[in-house]
């Protein structure tokens, strides 16, 4: 059973933006996007990684400042592949909210919801600041969001 705020669809897609972060090649933190239409049908998807034109090396991975400064997050990817608008449309994460940075770009591009799972207690510690300012910069914006338990992506639905 569900129960009554958890929607089979929101599981789906969150299901599938966990897919889509294991294709991230970062060894620290992989991260998926999804985004979808109002008829439910997926618009783009994006996982974290370098640039195409970028080499993809474990070497630059490694070395947190040169990959920090190189790396596109899975919802700009998402965005940047997108080939529509994505206003009024839905965005699912994984495995956590926004940054406060990707936050702002998907509020610009007119994105109106955003589902992603609880965050981990490791997560909260690396990025806690800038996941509650993503929030309250949807919640500023007027862009629902919600928060599912990570147990949720184990049902079949």
């Amino acid at each position: 059973m569900l129960g009554p705020t958890v929607d089979k669809w929101d599981i789906r897609f969150l299901q599938l933006a966990k897919h889509i972060s294991q294709w991230s090649k970062d060894p620290s933190t992989q991260t998926g996007a999804v985004i979808v239409r109002p008829d439910r049908t997926v618009c783009s998807v994006g996982f974290n990684g370098f640039p195409k034109q970028m080499a993809d090396t474990p070497v630059y991975y490694s070395n947190r400042e040169e990959k920090y400064s190189r790396i596109v997050h899975c919802e700009t990817n998402a965005l940047v592949h997108a080939r529509e608008s994505v206003v009024g449309y839905t965005l699912y994460t994984y495995p956590f909210c926004s940054c406060d940075r990707c936050a702002v770009q998907m509020i610009q591009a007119g994105i109106k919801h955003c589902v992603f799972p609880v965050p981990s207690s490791d997560a909260l510690s690396r990025w806690g600041e800038c996941l509650s300012k993503a929030k309250d910069y949807f919640d500023e914006c007027g862009v629902s969001w919600a928060e599912l338990p990570e147990k949720v992506l184990l049902l079949e639905v």
